[in-house]
This record gives structure tokens, sequence and C-alpha cells, in this order.
């Protein structure tokens, strides 16, 4: 069996070299393939792993995926240090390197575009947790009182928690609104996503409930400010006694929100190839 070509990104020419022990998919060191005013950056990978077949099934495997999925960002995240990539779908494979040109050549136009778009910019993730610091002492409260002498005496305490858990939705809403504000006017675009729980945060503890995720295209040169006004605001919600408000601040990563659309239309099916 023949080796594959594995492609990570397409990218604008550049100069600076990747590191030496950078290593992607399968533990092969990337490598680039010029043709006309684009770079793919691809890899070799076995036909007997990432052919249309054995792809499929590993695409199953949560393991392999996983470690795959980690190799591919890895490559993609050394190159957002030096150039900006265009990043293409996980497990984007050629038979050869022809169809990889052919692939350069027939969307040349809309990667291009797309890299003006993005050029010497990066994505920064933020996302904001609610945990409603009234609930711990309600239920301390709850225990030292007893139980509910009577129905009328639950459902006065239900009413109270609830009310507790409104006010702390309220004010994470009003916050998230100010930070988006904030945040638009250092970036050049945003993406909302919908809310993603996470159980557990950085630190161990349990992350809350997360009411507002977004992804913001910000140029490097205004990245400082844009983190800054991240730390800011944090701040601000500290002074104003939200101290279960979160703020998660992720990046800078290669613009993936902003070209996927792009970069799937462009794209062969996995293992296919001319």
């Amino acid at each position: 069996m023949s080796d594959l070509r594995y492609v990570y990104a397409v990218c604008p020419p550049f100069g600076t070299p990747l590191p030496a022990d950078l290593t992607g998919v399968v533990g092969e060191p990337p490598a680039r393939l010029a043709h006309g005013s684009l770079v793919a950056v691809v890899s070799r990978v076995p036909e007997g792993d990432f052919a249309e077949e054995p792809l499929r099934r590993h695409l199953e495997d949560l393991d392999w995926l996983t470690a795959t999925a980690r190799a591919h960002e890895r490559v993609v995240d050394a190159l957002t240090a030096v150039t900006t990539p265009l990043p293409l779908r996980l497990a984007t494979v050629f038979r050869d390197d022809s169809g990889v040109r052919v692939m350069l050549e027939e969307g040349e136009a809309r990667f291009r575009a797309a890299l003006e778009r993005i050029a010497g910019r990066v994505e920064w993730g933020v996302k904001v947790y609610v945990t409603p610091q009234d609930a711990p002492r309600a239920a301390q409260a709850q225990a030292q009182a007893g139980a509910p002498a009577s129905g009328r005496d639950y459902l006065r305490r239900r009413r109270q928690e609830s009310r507790s858990q409104e006010e702390a939705w309220q004010r994470a809403e009003r916050f998230s609104e100010r930070l988006h504000d904030a945040l638009r006017e250092h970036a050049d675009a945003v993406r909302l996503r919908p809310p993603q729980n996470s159980p557990i945060s950085p630190d161990g503890q349990h992350a809350g409930q997360n009411v507002f995720n977004a992804a913001f295209l910000v140029r490097r040169e205004l990245s400082e400010g844009f983190v800054e006004t991240v730390d800011a605001t944090k701040d601000e919600a500290t002074q104003d006694g939200d101290p279960g408000i979160r703020v998660e601040l992720t990046g800078p990563w290669a613009a993936y929100s902003f070209v996927a659309n792009i970069t799937e239309t462009e794209t062969e099916e996995p293992g296919g190839g001319p």
C-alpha cells in the first residue's frame, strides 16, 4: 500500500520554518506543498488507516479520533504562530500530491478570498458561566430549619429558591450583554454559539451553567486590548458582587469559526483522490 496525503491547512506562502520537532498525524512531520499562490501543509499517512473504508471505521473509535484531532490541532496551532492558516476539516485526505494540487487550483479563488478576510487575525473564544451563590446558603438554611412544617412552608421555600435562581440568571444575562458589547469593539467579526455545559471548570470545580458562548475574530495587534477588556470586565463582575459569574477565555486560535463553510465546500471526501 502507498502513502496518502493528509492536509491540515491552506496558507499563503510563508518563509518562517516550522519547529523542527513538530509532528502531525501518525507522528509524521508536516511539509509544505506549494501550488500557484497557495501552500498546502501536508503529511504522509498510511493508506491502510486513511483510505475510505478504514477511515470510516476509525472515525467511530473515540481514542483514535481524539489522538488524530489533537495531532491535527497541534500542526494548525504551530502554523498560527508563523502565518494565517485556513484550517481544513479533520481527516482531509488525497491520493497523492497531484490531488492536493488539484484542490488548490480548483479552490484558489475562494481560498484566497477567505485568507484575505482573516489575514493577520486570530480567533478568541469567550464563555460566561453562572453559579448562583445563594443556592449553598439556601441549602444550609434548609438543613438548619429541618423539614418543612407544612405544605405551605415547603412551597414558600421553593419560591425563594426559584427567585434566587432567576435573579442570578438575570445578572448573568446583563453581564454577558455588557461583555459582548465591549469585546465587539475589538473584533472584526463575532460568531454566537449555543451554550455548552461543562461539568468541570479548569480549576477542578463545577463550571456552572453556560449562558454565553462566542467566538471573536480579532486582529493580532488588537489582541492585547481584547484580553485586557475581558480581564477588566471580569473584575467589574467581582466588584459588583457577582462572584457566581465566571468568564472563560481561550485562544488565540486559527479562525476555525469563520471559515468552516468555505473549507468544507472546497475539500475532497476523506479517503478520496483523483
